[in-house]
């Protein structure tokens, strides 16, 4: 039997799915090559805080999905003996709430490497002076554009905002795209709300460029057209495959599940007006303070490493690697995403954006 084609027209052979093995939520998952048992109590310091004893685990705050970030982990523990203790992000706030809960906890911190999903919310934490400078190996293998001169943060593994099109509706073309954004009645086109995740960014992106009066004049416009607004962009997805929508924004790794799954679905990279796309790392950091530097350090490493990369892209969610890799060694789609990573709008601008925009949605919303 001849295997089927995308809607790209490129062959595709059918993958299984993982399945979670636990719901995603802030329950912590100890990650560890030996079985539990009770820590000991850590001892007092001068100022009140507690340094941890040698066998506690590296806490790592990480609002990747825990499906695709759980097999990295544990293969880290594997690798090096570290026991890793994870607290993850709730679908419905994605890597705002982890960075809201750092900034509380400031005065008594408690993690010791946060593993964002995207670059956003990272930059942030500059402002409240969290981040630890690290200037490792990982680092030096990341071009400048994905990460901080200072070594406080860095990206790997990216996403991209795409638009994703159910093809027995659409073609999957820029005409095709422009025509239907333009249509009086947008009620077949679905998007996130934008006040979390990668949809806040990509809104972001689009106050950046003229402090918000093209962005905020749009979307008046498209809400008044009858746009679908839904909680996140899985649902985008979803509604596109089924049909029930024709089009919407999405990020890469939510198209390849519904590619994945058999539906009629393509993709065209969402660009702004500058024709630059709209492309999302991962990011690690290290939480200043932190009593477990050098185990942060060989974590923060290992997330950097080419490693990872390529098993973050041979992942059902393809990412796509930013450092230097065997660009034979990447399954063909990703390799075909790397030229869109290129053209990726710089993102450690939007701090003073961000904060704006988001500002505007909250009210936007409120009503």
């Amino acid at each position: 039997m001849l295997p089927r084609s995308d809607p790209l027209g490129r062959p595709v052979f059918r993958r299984r799915r993982a399945t979670a093995s636990a719901p995603i939520g802030a329950l912590l998952l100890v990650v560890s090559l030996a079985g539990g048992g009770c820590t000991p109590s850590a001892p007092p310091t001068t100022d009140g805080s507690s340094v941890p004893p040698a066998s506690d685990p590296l806490v790592v705050y990480c609002s990747h999905d825990q499906l695709f970030s759980e097999p990295i982990l544990a293969r880290f523990t594997r690798k090096t003996g570290i026991a890793v203790r994870v607290r993850h992000d709730t679908e419905a706030t994605k890597s705002l709430g982890l960075v809201n809960r750092l900034i509380r906890e400031k005065s008594s911190r408690v993690c010791d490497v946060f593993w964002n999903n995207q670059v956003l919310g990272t930059t942030d934490l500059l402002t409240h002076d969290l981040l630890a400078e690290y200037k490792g190996s990982g680092w030096r293998r990341i071009p400048e554009v994905f990460k901080d001169p200072d070594g406080r943060w860095c990206g790997f593994a990216a996403r991209l905002r795409v638009w994703i099109v159910n093809t027995e509706k659409l073609p999957a073309t820029v005409e095709s795209v422009e025509r239907a954004v333009t249509a009086r009645d947008l009620s077949r086109m679905a998007v996130a709300r934008p006040l979390f995740g990668t949809t806040l960014t990509h809104y972001c992106l689009l106050w950046h460029a003229d402090n918000g009066r093209t962005l905020r004049a749009q979307h008046v416009d498209r809400r008044r057209r009858g746009l679908i607004e839904v909680p996140g962009n899985a649902t985008v997805k979803n509604l596109v495959a089924r049909g029930t929508c024709d089009l919407g924004w999405t990020d890469t790794d939510d198209f390849f599940v519904g590619l994945d799954d058999g539906h009629p679905v393509g993709m065209l990279p969402i660009r702004l007006a500058d024709g630059r796309t709209i492309c999302m790392p991962n990011s690690v950091s290290i939480v200043k303070g932190t009593q477990r530097l050098s185990a942060a350090r060989r974590l923060v490493d290992f997330l950097l490493s080419a490693e990872t990369e390529l098993a973050l892209a041979r992942s059902p969610s393809r990412q796509v690697p930013l450092g230097e890799i065997d660009e034979e060694s990447l399954p063909a789609e990703v390799r075909r995403l790397r030229p869109w990573v290129a053209d990726g709008a710089h993102l450690e601008e939007l701090r003073t954006s961000r904060a704006a925009c988001l500002a505007w949605l909250r009210t936007e919303y409120a009503r």
